[in-house]
């Protein structure tokens, strides 16, 4: 039976694995037997699935990550390029954890980006934005936008990724969907959420194509 995804030749697949349809794997990148990937994947040149790690659909992956065991990244997760994502927190050579390993989460339609890293055992969020080069160490919570060294909260961040700036009525409205959002407070702690449409409803087709670039958005918003 011919296989339903794509992949260079070049990339490793290790059996038995499971690859969706409409997925593809690049350059030099590895699946381990025992990975699940779902559908519409892409995996960047220079990537690695390992072993009983699940991945959900729509993801993309960029070039030059590996996700380890012990990791799990659901629907619509975009990993940026060379981040890292770990699965031992104090690993030494002689000291064999394979087994033991922690689990980190990575929830529906995060992003991580580039050269960011994440300690292992956090969940990161729906919709949470890890920012270039920061460094997570604790749990994120949905729609966080986290910046630094170590992370820490810099405001929330939008489903399509922009930061929130209150309007003449003090509303938080996404610039570029128009989706309305409240903050809320959930056991004590600060929380987001999205009053036009439910965290875990796909977009719109209308609203899965960027037609403004974010620098473009900003300015306009600034103006």
């Amino acid at each position: 039976m011919s296989k339903n995804y794509q992949a260079h030749e070049t990339a490793v697949i290790d059996e038995p694995c499971s690859i969706g349809a409409g997925s593809r794997i690049w350059h030099f990148a590895h699946v381990c037997a025992d990975a699940v990937i779902g559908e519409n994947c892409v995996l960047g040149q220079n990537t690695m699935v390992a072993s009983g790690v699940s991945i959900g659909s729509n993801v993309k992956i960029q070039n030059n990550v590996a996700v380890y065991s012990g990791v799990t990244v659901e629907d619509d997760v975009f990993l940026g390029p060379s981040c890292v994502l770990t699965n031992v927190s104090n690993p030494r050579s002689e000291v064999v954890r394979r087994g033991i390993y922690e689990t980190t989460l990575i929830r529906r339609g995060a992003t991580v980006g580039a050269n960011a890293t994440i300690i292992p055992g956090v969940t990161i969020g729906r919709y949470a934005f890890i920012a270039a080069g920061a460094v997570v160490s604790r749990d994120v919570p949905d729609y966080a936008n986290m910046r630094g060294v170590p992370a820490r909260q810099a405001g929330w961040m939008s489903r399509h990724g922009h930061p929130f700036k209150p309007d003449a009525d003090g509303r938080l409205i996404c610039p570029e969907s128009g989706f309305e959002y409240v903050e809320e407070t959930e056991g004590g702690v600060p929380a987001l959420r999205c009053l036009s449409l439910d965290e875990e409803s796909p977009l719109p087709d209308e609203l899965r194509r960027g037609s403004e670039d974010y620098r473009s958005i900003q300015r306009r918003r600034e103006s």
